[in-house]
C-alpha cells in the first residue's frame, strides 16, 4: 500500500511542476508543443486518480477487516486513506460547483447589467449551481457515518 502512497506523491508533484511549466510557459530554447506537455499532464493526473482509486479500495476493505478494540481507539494506516477517501466526494464536487458557477455567475452579471428585474431568477440559478457542493457535502457525511 505503500507504493501507492509514494506513486501518488510522484505524480502530484509531476502534476504541479507541469502545471507551473504550462502556466509559465516553455523557455524559448525549448521547442517542446504545449499538446505533448498537455498530455503528459493527463497522464499523471490519470495515474494520481487511479492510485488514490486503489488506495480507496485497499483502505477500506482493510478498515472493515480490523477488529474493534475495547478502550483505545488508534487510526491506522488504512482508517487514514479511508478518511481520505471519504473526503474526495467533497473535493470532487466542490471543484464541480467551482466549475458551474463561474460561467453562471457571468452568464447572470451580464443578464442583470441589461435586465436588473432578472435579479431573482439569476440567484436561483447560481443557488442550483452551487447546491452540488451540497450533495457532495452530504455524501461525505454517510460516508464518515460507516466508516466511524
Amino acid at each position: 500500500m505503500y507504493w501507492l502512497v509514494g506513486l501518488m506523491t510522484l505524480s502530484l508533484f509531476g502534476i504541479i511542476g507541469l502545471g507551473v511549466l504550462l502556466e509559465l510557459g516553455p523557455r524559448p530554447s525549448v521547442r517542446v508543443s504545449p499538446h505533448r506537455l498537455k498530455g503528459v499532464l493527463g497522464i499523471n493526473l490519470l495515474t494520481f486518480v487511479i492510485a488514490e482509486i486503489g488506495l480507496v479500495f485497499l483502505a477500506v476493505q482493510g478498515v472493515m477487516a480490523a477488529p474493534p478494540e475495547a478502550g483505545v481507539r488508534e487510526i491506522s494506516v488504512g482508517m487514514g486513506l479511508a478518511m481520505i477517501g471519504a473526503g474526495i466526494p467533497t473535493a470532487v464536487a466542490t471543484i464541480g460547483a467551482g466549475i458551474a458557477v463561474g460561467p453562471v455567475g457571468a452568464a447572470a452579471l451580464a443578464v442583470i447589467a441589461d435586465k436588473p428585474e432578472t435579479f431573482g431568477r439569476s440567484l436561483i440559478y447560481l443557488g442550483l449551481a452551487e447546491g452540488i457542493a451540497i450533495y457532495g457535502l452530504v455524501v461525505t457525511i454517510l460516508m464518515l457515518g460507516k466508516i466511524g
